[in-house]
């Protein structure tokens, strides 16, 4: 199996214990345990669990930078699965520095595709680019190793284009 599909697969499982959280507000390490019990790759695990953490840690800044960017909706509007994938999402970008932020914006549109209404991949897609430009803009984006990744193809992209 590969790595990208074992991680879309983390990602899934993070959604599944966030979501269970947001509604119980409880027993968070019980859920963890129970939906990440089938997950032997420590590394997955690490990544699944650390994201979970960050997540939730930072979920008031999260929702504020959601909020500068959907000025037309309340917040209690938005799905709480789209909600939890944004979160999601801005927390890959800002906190995990070897993730390509492109990876982490199309996992977060392709899981919705699955999991939530038929209009969420357009509207995390836009409110995730959105919070990237800003992250890059104010020198917030902190990438390292496959994390450049986008940003090395584009200075290649560039320097062929001269």
């Amino acid at each position: 199996m590969s790595k990208v599909f074992k991680r879309r697969i983390i990602r899934e499982k993070v959604l599944q214990v966030l979501y269970a959280y947001d509604m119980n507000n409880d027993n968070l390490q019980s859920q963890i345990d129970e939906i990440f019990s089938d997950v032997d790759d420590d590394n997955d695990k690490k990544f699944g669990i650390s994201l979970i953490f960050k997540t939730i840690a930072e979920r008031n800044r999260f929702d504020e930078m959601i909020k500068s960017k959907v000025s037309n909706w309340e917040m209690d509007r938005i799905a709480l699965l789209d909600k939890l994938l944004l979160r999601m999402g801005i927390c890959e970008l800002i906190h995990f520095e070897d993730i390509p932020p492109k990876v982490s914006i199309n996992e977060a549109i392709e899981i919705s595709k699955t999991y939530s209404t038929a209009g969420s991949a357009k509207f995390i897609n836009g409110v995730l680019d959105a919070i990237l430009s800003n992250l890059k803009n104010s020198g917030q984006l902190k990438k390292t190793g496959r994390g450049l990744l986008d940003e090395s193809i584009q200075k290649k992209s560039a320097k062929k284009s001269e």
